[in-house]
């Protein structure tokens, strides 16, 4: 560097740098337009809870229990179905795995889905799945496909003008696939305003919505309009479009006028009381559930909680799959059930779409699909003589449970069915993330033909707009 370059001279390049870098993701002038929607669909949902079990969650471990086979030693590993014990539910006849006895209770509050099945998108990656579960838009794509809740987002607005319409708790970008993960936690042409306002640890939410510390407010605004001075004099500012500039403007005045406001207070855990906060704290994900809680009271509108995606840990179970389960369930099992407790005694729920999910399921066998098998990422022993060796190691497809609650979504139902012996793939009713997709935006009111026109081609919320709405996860 040289060194007779002052030092706001290199903060003024580095940071115009950094801005040309974010404007990649947003419309160039001229090239997007808005195409207003001529449908009216009475919404049954103002806000969604998204809870993600970010890498592949099996369904005959958690929700779709097969016969249990004990473990032992010198077990053939196709005789493994399921490596816990089935619990029954609220719902007569229908049984969970053993751990979420919790979520089990409160099921005559929602709809089990058993039938999802995730896209082949050829060697199994977990960012790839997890993009197209977000956005769905297989990767890669010409251009920087929106989240869903940056749909929801730009389409609704704020249910409160303070509060961010969309904001995403638990996912660190400093480990694993940080970059992959990013790609899709993006607007992408919808804008800078509406992409996620992120909270990766949800002790430390208030952070995020107040300076530094050390730093004093006054400070705070000095920095806040040298930033808006930098954006200014960056190639944003030169030659972005109006729409670029006024969308990163408004991303950043309401954050800062989150700053100042009381509703800031939501994002402190230690306002809630003992016995609540007792109940949510099995880690991360259950103090991001009630998180989401708090914001959902304040009027939050889309809300991301998710375990977080690790290769190798939690969910991403490639060895010591049923003892890594059993710590993903103790995570897992109270908080999600004591939200939905929460949510329908507030009166919440009515209005509160919360979604329980994963990127595709897992087998101890089957790489895939059945009639589609890939690349086998895990060597499985046929003899098992290991407890590491005991559990769904490999990723699978074509049978995946979501669970729905709230928001016009039927109580007590069950959607679809899996087989009960392997290969425990969908036979009944199969739904892919088309439909899900169409389902939830129905339920928010947002119409079927939405869609924007980039570069003269029109981008739909769904591929070519072909999402179709499965009435029968919706009361009416």
């Amino acid at each position: 560097m040289n060194k007779h370059l002052k030092r706001r001279d290199f903060l003024k390049k580095t940071s115009a740098a950094a801005m040309a870098t974010m404007a990649m993701g947003s419309p160039l002038s001229g090239l997007l337009s808005s195409c207003q929607s001529n449908i009216s669909i009475p919404s049954t949902a103002d806000s969604v809870i998204l809870l993600f079990m970010a890498g592949g969650m099996a369904h005959t471990e958690t929700f779709d229990p097969k016969k249990h086979t004990a473990f032992r030693k010198g077990m053939h590993s196709s005789e493994v179905l399921s490596t816990f014990p089935s619990v029954p539910t609220v719902l007569d006849g229908i049984h969970f795995s053993e751990g979420l006895e919790s979520i089990g209770k409160i099921m005559d509050r929602g709809t089990l889905i058993r039938s999802y099945v995730a896209a082949d998108l050829g060697h199994i990656l977990h960012t790839r799945h997890q993009y197209h579960w977000h956005t769905c838009y297989e990767p890669p794509q010409s251009v920087v496909v929106p989240h869903i809740g940056s749909w929801i987002a730009k389409e609704l607005g704020p249910l409160n003008p303070v509060i961010p319409p969309f904001i995403n708790i638990g996912q660190r970008f400093t480990v694993g696939e940080g970059e992959e993960l990013k790609a899709f936690h993006s607007a992408g042409f919808l804008g800078a305003e509406f992409g996620p306002f992120l909270i990766p640890d949800p002790t430390s939410g208030l952070e995020s919505v107040r300076p530094p510390v050390g730093m004093s407010l006054q400070r705070f605004e000095a920095r806040n309009q040298l930033y808006e001075n930098l954006i200014q004099d960056s190639p944003m500012g030169e030659f972005g479009s109006d729409y670029q500039k006024e969308s990163l403007k408004r991303s950043m005045e309401q954050a800062y006028i989150l700053l100042n406001s009381p509703e800031a207070k939501a994002f402190d855990l230690s306002q809630e009381p003992k016995e609540s906060y007792d109940v949510y704290n099995t880690g991360r994900f259950g103090l991001g559930c009630l998180l989401a809680k708090r914001l959902v009271n304040q009027g939050a509108r889309f809300i991301s909680v998710t375990t977080e995606y690790e290769p190798f840990f939690g969910w991403d179970t490639h060895d010591n799959g049923h003892t890594r389960l059993k710590d993903m369930k103790k995570l897992i099992d109270a908080p999600i059930a004591q939200l939905i407790k929460d949510l329908d005694e507030s009166g919440r729920l009515e209005r509160t779409l919360v979604i329980v999910a994963s990127e595709f399921s897992r087998d101890m066998l089957t790489e895939g699909r059945p009639d589609l098998k890939v690349l086998d990422q895990v060597d499985v022993p046929e003899i098992i003589e290991d407890m590491k060796n005991y559990g769904m190691h490999r990723h699978f497809t074509d049978g995946c449970s979501i669970l729905m609650f709230g928001g016009g979504i039927k109580r007590g139902h069950v959607y679809g069915k899996t087989a009960d012996e392997r290969p425990c793939k969908t036979i009944e009713k199969p739904i892919k993330i088309e439909r899900i997709h169409q389902t939830i935006y129905h339920a928010l009111g947002i119409a079927p033909d939405t869609h924007y026109l980039i570069e003269k081609r029109p981008f739909y919320t769904t591929p070519d707009g072909h999402g179709q709405v499965e009435f029968d996860l919706l009361k009416t």
